[in-house]
């Protein structure tokens, strides 16, 4: 079944790759409607999965991630109209010039050709990867996780009308609708047709991908993501930062999941810090020192070392003290994710030291990590957030889904 898939995906990117931008487009709004027009199909889907999901004891993280609503579907509707109005990367310039031997020579944008994604409870990657795949001329082969199966075959099958009637391959976009994993290793051996996999999900996978592929891989996704709050910092303005990066969506990959608190302001920040958090839900973790301070109505809770390494997803933040700027940049060097990364200061000299020396591919000042996405970041929708440095690093948009050629426009022209 899945060598049958890749074949029609790479015959299909053949023809993608000779759109003009404008075919492209009229392809996206296209679907855009129809995901409008025909959402019922998909949401009554989506419940079944829900439904589902709630009797395997799925967590309210995982639930929230999955749930689809008229309001959630009409929003990626927009995105994918959104990615219509973004320069279409494929054919650009990149660089180049005449040579010597009278050669003229470019570095020209094309397609990878075809994109592979596995990823677990989050249906609206199906629409993100579709819609930015399809702009810069890649065919995409999806594999969600068992949770949405039905919700992703019934929004591919909606793609895949719209698709048909601009007068292009369906097979352009296609889902592996069988949860069986033991396609996921199928689909990893897939080299002849998949040129690149993108996995979304949890460190679990991200290590099966990476062991078993042979198809290039880019990971990322997972943030354990951290907030050094400075002396110097200002503490309303901080705690306003914090609720912001974790409470706005606490099932993001980019939410904060530990604060470091500069120890000087501890006497002064962390009874504020309860009381804000009290008020905003959050539990936090903390050892017995940050326990004594976080006087205030706040839920406590003994911070357990391995939580350090936790992507919580959830409103729980743990609180760790440390001396200076030297020790959270140790602190995060040791226990991040090289997902996003902020300093909260008033001091310049500080602020480049983080900027400098914390190697995360998002590294923010006096700002939320909230911020490390594909729509926040002008790039439209992302088909993922890479922590590698090879080939894409952060949210990735329709330049990460494209590589070069060298061309080479001669007069006859032969080499001495």
């Amino acid at each position: 079944m899945l060598e049958q898939m890749g074949i029609a995906a790479r015959q299909a990117s053949y023809t993608l790759a000779q759109l003009s931008c404008r075919e492209k487009n009229r392809v996206l709004e296209t679907i855009a409607d129809h995901l409008e027009s025909q959402s019922e199909e998909i949401l009554v889907a989506n419940a079944e999965d829900l439904a589902q999901a709630r009797e395997n004891g799925l967590s309210e993280a995982m639930l929230d991630r999955l749930a689809l609503t008229p309001a959630r579907l009409t929003a990626i509707a927009n995105d994918v109209r959104q990615v219509c109005v973004l320069a279409d990367p494929v054919g650009q310039v990149i660089d180049g010039g005449l040579l010597d031997s009278g050669l003229r020579i470019e570095r020209r944008r094309v397609p990878l050709g075809v994109i592979g994604v596995i990823y677990e409870a989050r249906p609206n990657v199906t629409v993100d990867v579709a819609a930015l795949c399809l702009k810069t001329g890649n065919a995409a082969i999806l594999r969600g996780g068992k949770e949405t199966y039905r919700t992703n075959a019934a929004t591919v099958g909606v793609i895949q009308r719209a698709l048909k009637e601009c007068g292009l391959p369906e097979a352009a976009i296609q889902a592996i609708d069988n949860p069986d994993r033991a396609l996921v290793s199928e689909m990893l051996r897939m080299d002849k047709y998949i040129d690149m996999l993108i996995p979304r999900g949890g460190a679990g996978l991200h290590k099966l991908c990476r062991e078993q592929s042979t198809i290039p891989v880019i990971t990322g996704g997972i943030g354990v993501c951290h907030i050094y709050i400075d002396d110097s910092a200002e503490i309303e303005a901080a705690l306003k930062i914090i609720v912001n990066a974790k409470a706005q969506r606490p099932s993001a990959c980019n939410s904060v999941e530990t604060l470091l608190v500069n120890q000087s302001i501890a006497d002064r920040f962390l009874p504020a810090l309860s009381q804000q958090m009290a008020e905003s839900g959050i539990t936090l973790h903390g050892d017995e020192t940050v326990m004594r301070e976080l006087k205030g109505p706040a839920t406590l809770v003994p911070l357990k070392p391995e939580e350090l390494d936790n992507e919580y997803l959830s409103l729980h933040l743990n609180v760790v003290l440390v001396p200076d700027i030297d020790s959270a940049i140790t602190h995060i060097r040791q226990h991040g994710t090289q997902h996003s990364d902020a300093i909260l200061t008033r001091t310049l000299s500080n602020a480049n030291r983080f900027i400098n020396e914390v190697d995360s591919s998002a590294v923010y000042v006096n700002a939320s990590t909230r911020f490390t996405d594909g729509g926040q970041f002008g790039l439209g929708a992302e088909v993922a957030v890479s922590t590698q440095k090879l080939h894409a690093r952060g949210p990735m948009g329709l330049e990460a889904l494209t590589t070069y050629k060298w061309i080479g426009f001669g007069e006859d022209t032969i080499r001495a």
